[in-house]
């Protein structure tokens, strides 16, 4: 072997040496991270399917003769899907699925505090939205308009914007404010499409014209 040849097997060594193990440390690590990513989405894949059929089976509970779900039904699956799936989209459309009950069953406290678990954490912009909009309306059963409207303060994505102004008007009406409120379901109606029906925001509007007569 030359000394050339030497030196360049001296240099590969060192190479080697300050590398080799990086290396194959970095490729080990490599091949985790691709298995490793792909058991993840086969896990959260996994996941989505428990958490779906546990969902399924809880709209199912409205199966009945008289459209009522079973109360303890619905508890034990909505328990499971917080417990095994909590956070999730589907765990929360659950719970808004509970709340829902809670309220047919006049259980507004009971509705209230499900939903605002949803609010002060929502898996989604989207969830988190349709609960403010549904504990605004709970708020608002109870009396309690004010801190309904506190609730819808500030801005709303454009696809909820025109549901988010007219319960704000609903409950301007309540509190017997009906020029904010009329201006609410301006709002409201201007926010919506040109082919969306307006009849109901138009029939609130012509009330309140006729009130003010």
């Amino acid at each position: 072997m030359s000394s050339t040849e030497d030196e360049h097997v001296a240099e590969l060594k060192e190479w080697w040496s300050r590398n080799g193990k990086p290396l194959v440390t970095g490729g080990l690590f490599a091949l985790v991270i691709v298995f490793g990513w792909q058991a993840f989405h086969k896990y959260q894949s996994n996941q989505s399917q428990g958490a779906s059929i546990l969902y399924q089976q809880l709209l199912e509970t409205t199966l009945t003769p008289d459209g009522k779900p079973d109360a303890a039904r619905v508890s034990d699956l909505a328990g499971k899907l917080n417990s095994e799936y909590g956070g999730s989209a589907y765990a929360q459309y659950g719970s808004l699925f509970v709340a829902k009950v809670a309220v047919d069953s006049g259980k507004l406290d009971d509705a209230a505090s499900g939903l605002k678990a949803i609010v002060d954490k929502p898996a989604n912009p989207a969830l988190g939205e349709i609960a403010r909009q549904r504990l605004a309306q709970v708020l608002g059963a109870q009396n309690k308009a004010d801190e309904a409207l506190k609730l819808l303060e500030g801005d709303a994505d454009k696809a909820f914007l025109a549901t988010r102004e007219e319960l704000k008007g609903d409950l301007l009406v309540q509190l017997g404010r009906t020029d904010e409120a009329s201006a609410a379901y301006q709002k409201a109606k201007a926010a919506l499409s040109d082919e969306a029906a307006v009849g109901g925001l138009q029939i609130k509007l012509d009330d309140l014209a006729k009130g003010d007569a």
